[in-house]
């Protein structure tokens, strides 16, 4: 007699692949104009008042737009992505954390990979604040939901404000990033490759992980690895949740703009350093994730309630399925245009923004023609053969 397995597993989400390729698409144009973490911008003072203007409007809308924005929705979608990965693997009753950790490892060694040429990569960060997605999984939705919620608060600033408030003297430490990125800026400004790698690794990685942990984005992301492995439990990606979807609309419209003013009034009213700078901290990163919300509810009912905002954003779902090898390969292409080792282009934000675009359009067409034969990305396909090596 024939034993027939049942094997179940979660199916792609399209609208969740269309949401990376929208969040890495926002990368790759806020990279751009800021040269890569290389802020060498040509003298402008000749240029004429129109592009000086074009300029300004560019920076100022990309920033308010998707400045810590298009990072909180890839770490939502990474946590999401956890969820699928580990459900998969408990439907065929097998326990999936210890290989997470395995993965989060070659995932470091790919952040690192990444890092010789981009100081400002995130990879390394997620590889090690992924593992309390392993911690948390099996807890229950309350605990993730309130734990989740205290990491998004920002729990270093809100005892740094308190410290603060009780005691006018209060000085909270913090770290010397200023000499990691005066490093990083000597070597991209007149170093070779194998120097700019060098320093990149450490002094880079030093930089960017201390200004993580400076500017709150440690605990932010905890939270939203946390927030994404919920959805994917909850189902809320699917159409027939779109009603939740609308009450989180509701509460990051009104949330935002509050918050967002707040922000831009902190410095006129606080005075005391030791208190600005916690605050600032702690209402930027909630206005920024309210402002994201409020893209991803825009995406999800863009897909699902309007034909031709769906059209436009499935063309977006290619690059989406290979968001870690466009995320890397635009760090090393930037960095072949703008740092020393490479081109040392000098141009004004217009047209590093038209580079960013080009960059993406590159990509994209590589994307079509790979998806079309391959189930995987290149560097996905890495990462996955190497979390399934043992």
């Amino acid at each position: 007699m024939e034993t027939t397995v049942i094997t179940k597993k979660h199916s792609r989400v399209d609208v969740a692949d269309a949401l990376r390729g929208f969040a890495v698409l926002a990368i790759i144009l806020l990279h751009s104009i800021e040269h890569f973490n290389f802020y060498s911008f040509p003298d402008t003072s000749s240029q004429p008042i129109w592009l000086n203007f074009l300029d300004k409007a560019i920076w100022d809308g990309l920033f308010f737009t998707f400045g810590g924005k298009a990072y909180a929705i890839f770490a939502l979608l990474f946590g999401f992505s956890f969820f699928i990965q580990h459900d998969n693997q408990r439907m065929r009753g097998s326990d999936f954390r210890l290989r997470f950790c395995w993965r989060l490892l070659l995932l470091f060694i790919i952040g690192n990979i990444n890092a010789c040429f981009f100081t400002g990569e995130i990879l390394v960060m997620y590889s090690l604040v992924g593992f309390v997605l392993v911690a948390t999984c099996r807890l229950s939705n309350r605990a993730i939901i309130a734990l989740s919620a205290l990491c998004i608060l920002q729990p270093v600033c809100l005892w740094q404000i308190v410290m603060a408030l009780a005691d006018p003297g209060y000085v909270a430490a913090g770290f010397d990033t200023g000499k990691y990125w005066a490093a990083t800026m000597a070597v991209q400004s007149g170093g070779s490759f194998a120097e700019t790698v060098r320093t990149n690794l450490w002094e880079g990685q030093l930089f960017s992980l201390t200004w993580a942990w400076e500017h709150g984005r440690i605990f932010q992301t905890a939270g939203l690895f946390m927030t994404g492995m919920l959805i994917g439990r909850q189902g809320w990606f699917r159409r027939e949740h779109l009603h939740v979807w609308g009450r989180v609309l509701a509460v990051a419209l009104i949330c935002f703009f509050p918050l967002h003013g707040l922000n831009g009034m902190l410095r006129d009213y606080v005075a005391n350093p030791s208190l600005l700078s916690p605050l600032s901290i702690l209402v930027s990163s909630l206005a920024n994730v309210c402002f994201a919300a409020i893209l991803v509810c825009g995406v999800l009912f863009g897909y699902y309630r309007s034909r031709v905002a769906a059209h436009a954003l499935g063309l977006l779902i290619p690059y989406g399925k290979l968001s870690m090898t466009n995320y890397v390969t635009q760090g090393m292409i930037g960095a072949a245009l703008y740092y020393n080792w490479g081109l040392l282009l000098q141009l004004g934000i217009t047209p590093s923004l038209l580079v960013g675009m080009a960059i993406f359009l590159v990509q994209y067409a590589f994307c079509r023609i790979w998806v079309g034969r391959h189930s995987h990305g290149p560097l996905e396909y890495i990462w996955r053969k190497g979390t399934w090596i043992w």
